[in-house]
């Protein structure tokens, strides 16, 4: 009789925790699953953005693609197939320093011994840009990732998840597109500076009106995520602060400044 009761406890245990178990290895597994694709989809691209640049195509143009690739892919992955640790800012973190980690490969002394590496560089290696290609690229992406883990984390603590991606999509297609738009189509010109040097870059107005377009697209997909009030306020400031932010932040360095603005007009549209 002594042996069912000393037995009873520890099988409720044991399936207590057997039950408790399951949801953290569905979330490591699907944190794996996230991980692998991520790298994959990375990798898929810049090799892409590489060839493209080396077969003739403008690297303003190849630049933008892994622009897209770099934000775009961790942050969608992850919210696709990690969703119970989409905007735990540890996670979060370590994804982003992974991101980073791995333009290592870009360094001079190791990409000129792997000829993959060099050929994933050029898609980044506007001629405008050298010397400071790599420096640029580098601390535009730490800062950028910098405002977006600590915004990330805040909305999902709001309970916000669902637009987490207004204002990176804003940035890496209406930005993305300001480029190839501004040297294709671009007449109206204006020039700005760029961080570690005295040298003048030229943008268009043509090529800032992108921002403008993608910001009021990106919200009128978003706009069941909002009340009347909210999306109204959005619509009339969340694009044009975002353009006004890409016409006047430095060369190769507006990732940052947009990120910060996006979020911080989009967090204040929320509380209305």
């Amino acid at each position: 009789m002594n042996q069912p009761v000393s037995f009873l406890p520890s099988s409720i245990w044991s399936h207590a925790y057997l039950i408790g178990a399951q949801p953290r290895r569905m979330a490591s597994d699907s944190t794996a699953l996230a991980s692998v694709v991520k790298v994959v989809g990375l990798v898929a691209v810049l090799l892409l953005a590489g060839v493209l640049a080396r077969r003739g195509m403008k690297v303003n143009y190849t630049r933008k693609i892994n622009h897209f690739a770099i934000f775009f892919i961790p942050v969608f992955v992850d919210q696709q197939f990690a969703s119970e640790t989409f905007t735990d800012v540890v996670y979060l973190s370590v994804s982003a320093l992974g991101t980073l980690g791995f333009l290592v490969i870009f360094l001079e002394r190791v990409r000129s011994k792997v000829p993959v590496f060099q050929l994933m560089f050029e898609g980044f290696d506007r001629p405008e840009d050298r010397p400071h290609t790599l420096l640029w690229l580098w601390t535009q992406y730490a800062a950028g990732f910098a405002v977006m883990v600590p915004m990330i984390w805040w909305f999902g603590h709001l309970g916000y998840e669902a637009l987490v991606t207004v204002p990176i999509l804003i940035n890496i297609v209406g930005d993305g597109l300001a480029e190839p738009v501004g040297v294709r189509f671009g007449k109206r010109e204006y020039s700005v500076r760029a961080l570690f040097t005295s040298q003048r870059f030229t943008r268009t107005l043509e090529g800032s009106a992108c921002v403008l377009i993608t910001g009021v697209v990106v919200l009128l997909m978003h706009a069941t995520y909002m009340t009347t009030p909210q999306f109204v306020a959005g619509l009339l400031v969340i694009p044009i602060a975002m353009t006004l932010t890409e016409a006047y932040s430095p060369h190769a360095w507006d990732t940052p400044f947009l990120m910060l603005v996006g979020y911080g007009t989009l967090l204040g549209v929320m509380q209305l």
